[in-house]
């Protein structure tokens, strides 16, 4: 380049940091002008946090050099930045956003490195995309990839505005290349914070920002047209996750999902992955990751029909933790939002936080559905209501309390009320957990082996069994002492016989409890063997 250098790591460093300050300022705007590929009004705020993630893997760079008495080496922290990224991806234009920034990671170093950088970035996104369409922010990036070229060699400041440039004039075109957007009068939201963050970048290297554009600039009516979705209607449910597994079994998953939907978007490489699509049937492009490889930090989220008609918050939306993706699918279709707890791997306050945002209500009934969550939940709740959401935390124990107070949800109702309603279905649900011993242990119901079946009742092992359906059955018969009107099993997918044990257990109960009904849900992978409620 002209002045013969890269970025170096505090101009990477003021960049991403101003990029997150952009997107923050104009969150809200972008937020407003989302009306593609889905009309959700959440392209800002999953830029933003897109951004945030990034931001956080370059701090933790440079905090682990604050000891010594060297800094980071650039490509150290572009590497971070574009790892934090893909890490933190949300929606569909975080997750090409992810790729943009590992593309400039590949380039961090080299001769050309920006101009070389952004049209390497440009290339993989449109290669992320399963069919990439014109008008959007793979149009914008290209143009700013065109642009720099254009531009070098010269100054970093000044490729970068170049970049900067070429992107706003791509912007200003693509309510003309897309239709949605022609009808909407606005630009593309995606386009505009990749705007956001080429501002940024001038910025960082030049010490002056860019004049931003206005949003909404084709015509004034654009409110009335962004409260259509989409023409077609589209995919019930946006699935996202990361996930580990080889470029071989990658390729087989694109082809799977994108037969399942639309709005396919794979980045990453090296052997992780951030997955996003589109689809009707959420338990498949789950299936489809568990067949991959290893997906985790699973998110699903029901594209509801009324959010989707206008550009306001909903009224009412519960959040809600699950153990396994069946059951994520069950509640995702009832209209909540969830949170995937893996064994062993239980959501942080942040994912909670991050959840109760994706809901984008006034109100939020969190459902933590584990004890062990009890203060995790409590701190969501409370950052919740500092940022003006009003939650209610129901203190539910397990995931069958969580379907209780689900089934009796009514938004309409006040809120108070509801909520009223979902603690006493919860709290009128016994529930129990069959699990087996890892090892020899003293219980409540004495010595357990290695290998044996465990019956917790309400958080305590009151049974120990040899094998799981006779071990279900006599928790059943423990709880059912007491009463009961419906018996809920939740089988985990790595139970052998599954159907044939649901079929013994249902059957047990329709012969012992004649005015017992019994309904069955499949757990999906990461779900305990078995969940039993009695309501």
């Amino acid at each position: 380049m002209g002045d013969g250098r890269a970025l170096d790591a505090a101009e990477v460093r003021a960049w991403c940091s101003l990029a997150l300050e952009a997107l923050g300022r104009e969150r809200e705007e972008i937020d407003a002008i989302n009306v593609y590929p889905v009309a959700d009004g959440d392209t800002g705020t999953n830029l933003y946090l897109t951004v945030e993630s990034a931001a956080q893997a370059v701090e933790a760079v440079f905090a682990a050099h604050e000891t010594g008495p060297s800094v980071p080496a650039a490509a150290d922290v572009v590497r971070a930045m574009a790892h934090g990224a893909l890490l933190g991806a949300r929606g569909n234009s975080g997750t090409i956003l992810a790729q943009l920034l590992r593309g400039m990671a590949e380039r961090s170093g080299e001769d050309d490195h920006l101009a070389g950088a952004l049209r390497r970035a440009s290339v993989l996104a449109r290669e992320a995309v399963a069919h990439p369409v014109e008008g959007t922010i793979l149009s914008v990036a290209r143009a700013a990839a065109e642009a720099a070229a254009e531009a070098a060699p010269g100054s970093l400041g000044d490729t970068a505005r170049a970049a900067y440039e070429g992107a706003r004039a791509a912007l200003d075109a693509t309510p003309g290349q897309l239709a949605v957007l022609g009808r909407a009068g606005v630009v593309d939201a995606g386009g505009r914070g990749l705007l956001a963050v080429l501002g940024a970048l001038v910025e960082a290297l030049s010490g002056e920002a860019p004049t931003a554009p206005a949003l909404a600039h084709v015509r004034p009516a654009a409110a009335a047209a962004l409260a259509q979705p989409c023409a077609d209607g589209g995919p019930a449910f946006e699935v996202i996750y990361l996930l580990e597994a080889d470029d071989a079994a990658v390729a087989r998953l694109r082809t799977r999902l994108d037969g399942l939907g639309d709005s396919l978007v794979v980045v990453g490489g090296d052997g992780l992955w951030n997955v996003h699509v589109h689809v009707d049937d959420a338990g498949a492009a789950v299936e489809a990751g568990v067949e991959a490889g290893r997906p985790y930090r699973i998110r699903i989220t029901h594209f509801d029909t009324a959010a989707a008609e206008s550009r306001e918050q909903v009224q009412r939306a519960v959040v809600v933790v699950v153990p396994g993706d069946g059951v994520a699918g069950l509640c995702a279709e009832a209209g909540a939002t969830t949170v995937l707890a893996r064994p062993g791997e239980p959501p942080a306050s942040g994912e909670l936080i991050d959840a109760i945002r994706r809901a984008h209500a006034r109100e939020v009934v969190l459902l933590p559905n584990s004890a062990e969550l009890r203060h995790t939940a409590a701190a969501a709740a409370e950052q919740a209501r500092t940022e003006g959401v009003r939650v209610a935390l129901i203190p539910t124990r397990a995931a069958v309390q969580g379907i209780a107070a689900l089934a009796v949800h009514e938004p309409d109702r006040r809120f108070d009320e509801d909520v009223v309603a979902m603690t006493a279905a919860a709290g009128a649900t016994r529930y129990a957990e069959l699990a087996v011993a890892e090892r020899q242990s003293w219980t409540s119901a004495g010595v357990c082996q290695a290998g044996d079946v465990l019956g917790l009742i309400d958080g305590d092992v009151a049974v120990i069994g040899a094998d799981l359906p006779g071990t279900a059955e006599a928790v059943l018969s423990r709880m059912l002492s007491a009463g009961g009107e419906l018996v809920t099993l939740i089988l985990g997918d790595d139970v052998p016989d599954g159907d044939a044990v649901t079929a013994r257990l249902e059957r047990y109960v329709r012969e012992g409890y004649l005015a017992v009904d019994t309904v069955v849900y499949r757990g999906g992978r990461g779900a305990s063997p078995l969940l039993i409620g009695v309501e």
